[in-house]
């Protein structure tokens, strides 16, 4: 099991992405926008700088849903590949049998 206070904070930065990425997509629009003036994309630069960075996509780790483990991730199933065969074994996911050969 990870640690509580990583999970919590992986979720802090999903609810912060959730709530900011519609401006931070309107920045990075007028940024990109080579039609406008210098001076109005620097503006929106800074503005784009001066939000959380935890606010960013890129800073969320995909976690286990079931375990917190940041590694091993099947992003289909959200879950990690040691909590994959654990309830898999158990038959609780639909669709994986145990094989044996």
């Amino acid at each position: 099991m990870a640690k509580v206070s990583a999970v919590e904070k992986n979720k802090r930065r999903r609810n912060l992405v959730s709530r900011d990425a519609s401006k931070r997509a309107a920045l990075k629009a007028i940024i990109k926008n080579q039609e406008l003036p210098i001076e109005e994309r620097f503006k929106a630069t800074l503005k784009l700088a001066d939000m959380p960075r935890n606010g960013s996509k890129t800073r969320i780790r995909n976690r286990c849903e079931v375990s917190g483990r940041p590694r091993g991730y099947y992003r289909k199933l959200k879950m990690s590949r040691i909590a994959l065969r654990e309830l898999g074994n158990f038959g609780k996911v639909p669709g994986v049998v145990k094989s044996s050969w």
